[in-house]
């Protein structure tokens, strides 16, 4: 049986020499991260550095071919992605997947449905249904957009769309959340939506933040780890990150700041 870390001192999410490839290319070189409670961790790395697979390899959507996922202590690499979920491991997408034609406080309600194993679409007018929308309502309004619950989703500015995906997560109750690119495809006028948002976020969960705009990584993170052709370049704060300059050559081609 394999070994797990004393309890006082295992981190909530631990991945161990995580490796991936598509037939001759290797997509996830030895890959090892650990997340406490409360991590607010940054990966960055140029296009083609494999943050997106690593983010398949953590959620279930891939199988990796060597290495050890451990959540909460439990060895999780063979689990389904649903399973992983109820877990407390939870993702948002790069490219959002709501109910577009339900609303904002729908789509939250179902997610707690899910989360509780009510079949929601029979439950729609019963007490369970509305103990579902009250939360989800409550979710809604600590993200500061309880006001736009009543509105179908198509009708959302893109932004707001972005922060209902934030809120279905949550609603999941995830010990582990990993954000893969909240920022994509969100006007300037609205990028304060996401700063804001994730100022919000509990402080209790762990959470992955993966993402091109560096101005919110680093404003977000308290520690940054660059991926590389599929393998870590380094972790640290970031000050040691801006001012490295491997990351500055490898990550951007060029001698200048991150």
């Amino acid at each position: 049986m394999r070994a797990l870390p004393s309890r006082e001192e295992a981190p909530v999410l631990s991945i161990r020499g995580l490796c991936k490839n598509f037939g001759a290319l290797a997509v996830t070189q030895s890959v090892s991260l650990d997340l406490h409670p409360g991590a607010r961790l940054g990966l960055i790395g140029p296009n083609g550095a494999g943050k997106t697979t690593l983010v398949n390899l953590l959620t279930g959507m891939l199988t990796p071919d060597a290495g050890d996922i451990i959540l909460n202590g439990e060895y999780i690499e063979k689990l389904k992605a649903e399973q992983r979920v109820k877990r407390g491991l939870v993702r948002t997408h790069q490219i959002n997947t709501l109910l577009t034609e339900h609303t904002m406080r729908d789509n939250v309600a179902i997610a707690v449905a899910e989360r509780l194993g009510y079949a929601w679409r029979t439950l729609r007018f019963g007490p369970q249904w509305r103990a579902c929308q009250e939360e989800a309502h409550a979710q809604l309004a600590e993200l500061g957009v309880a006001q736009a619950g009543d509105r179908r989703v198509s009708e959302l500015p893109y932004g707001q769309q972005r922060l209902l995906e934030i809120a279905i997560a949550l609603a999941l109750k995830p010990k582990v959340l990993l954000l893969d690119e909240p920022g994509a495809g969100i006007p300037s006028t609205e990028s304060h939506i996401i700063d804001e948002a994730l100022e919000k976020l509990p402080a209790e969960i762990a959470i992955l933040l993966i993402e091109h705009d560096m101005d919110l990584v680093f404003r977000f993170a308290k520690k940054i780890t660059v991926l590389v052709q599929g393998a870590v370049l380094t972790t640290g704060v970031p000050a040691e990150i801006a001012k490295n300059p491997e990351v500055r050559a490898v990550y951007l081609g060029r001698s200048q700041q991150v």
